[in-house]
């Protein structure tokens, strides 16, 4: 009889495509995952890993495998489900996937809120890349995923997944204090051509939608310096060496020789809650959703806050029409 736990570590390899990657998702190590796969290839008489330069491959034996994998776990999550109803509390395991602002500046005091509340409850969370996120819930590697969407790239929705938004996220214009934005109410797109920039590599969201933005109005970004975390691209700001564009959320506050100005139109990411069809049923899905939307509403005075600036300009009313970077 096949192991549920052995098949479980197959499809995380499959998702996630390491085994390293795999065992960090099920909170396993990767020694634990390898020796799960090794069994369940000696219960199956079959070779479902190959070794390919510093990875691995699955065989065609074993992407059937996971298929049917996947078809046990739909199954135990809904026996699963229909036990957490009848109790009518929170409990169980539940994964949850976010973006790293997310889960830097929302979940913490989310997953506190229901720790306390529901301590039979075991919520666990993995940072993730955003784009990656929705592609978890879908294939069931997580139970709940924290995203966002922007004019670029909406969001997707793939059969099978449900969604409810979470609030709208605002991103500032970031200058060094002395720069000639520093004392301005607001700048327009228009004026940002010639600029010196700081962003995230090629292939994050922040660094597509810039170029985008940038392009559309009519400039070629001279983009300057990349990083992967937001903190090191203030800190780049903070030394003079080009301005970036950061969302509120998660950022913290701003250290001396940064100041933040409105772009205007102003730039609006709108995050969202997913889960797998089916699964509100759940308490636990239910309970997640609502502590974030809460949690939310209670921090929109900090996400909606006014920059801080010298108004020494017009006065330009913003106008959130248009959606921003990770």
């Amino acid at each position: 009889m096949l192991d549920l736990q052995r098949l479980r570590a197959l499809h995380a390899v499959s998702v996630h495509g390491t085994v390293g990657r795999a065992a960090a998702a099920l909170g396993y190590t990767p020694s634990a995952v390898s020796q799960q796969i090794a069994k369940l290839e000696r219960e199956t008489r079959t070779v479902l890993l190959e070794r390919e330069g510093r990875g691995v491959r699955l065989t065609a034996e074993a992407r059937q495998l996971v298929v049917t994998a996947q078809q046990l776990m739909a199954i135990v999550e809904r026996a699963e489900t229909d036990l957490e109803r009848r109790r009518g509390l929170p409990s169980g395991r539940l994964t949850l996937a976010a973006f790293p602002s997310a889960a830097r500046g929302l979940l913490p005091g989310v997953l506190a809120e229901l720790a306390r509340r529901h301590p039979a409850l075991d919520a666990r969370l993995t940072e993730v890349d955003p784009h990656l996120s929705v592609d978890l819930v879908a294939k069931g590697a997580v139970d709940l995923a924290v995203a966002h969407d922007w004019d670029i790239a909406p969001l997707p929705a793939p059969a099978g997944v449900e969604q409810a938004v979470i609030g709208d996220d605002l991103c500032d214009l970031l200058v060094p204090a002395g720069h000639p934005f520093a004392g301005r109410a607001a700048v327009r797109r228009e004026e940002l051509g010639g600029e010196r920039w700081v962003c995230q590599p090629p292939g994050r969201v922040c660094h597509d939608w810039l170029v985008r933005t940038l392009r559309a109005a009519g400039h070629e970004p001279d983009l300057v310096h990349t990083a992967e975390e937001n903190p090191t691209l203030v800190a780049l700001v903070a030394a003079g060496l080009g301005i970036a564009l950061i969302p509120r959320l998660g950022r913290g506050p701003l250290p001396e020789g940064v100041v933040e100005v409105r772009l205007d139109p102003l730039p609006v990411r709108r995050l969202y809650a997913l889960w797998r069809e089916g699964a509100a049923r759940r308490p636990a899905i239910a309970e997640t959703v609502r502590a974030l939307q809460a949690h939310w509403g209670e921090r929109a005075d900090t996400v909606r806050r006014e920059p801080e600036h010298a108004d020494t300009g017009p006065e330009v009313e913003p106008e959130p029409i248009s959606t921003g970077p990770t």
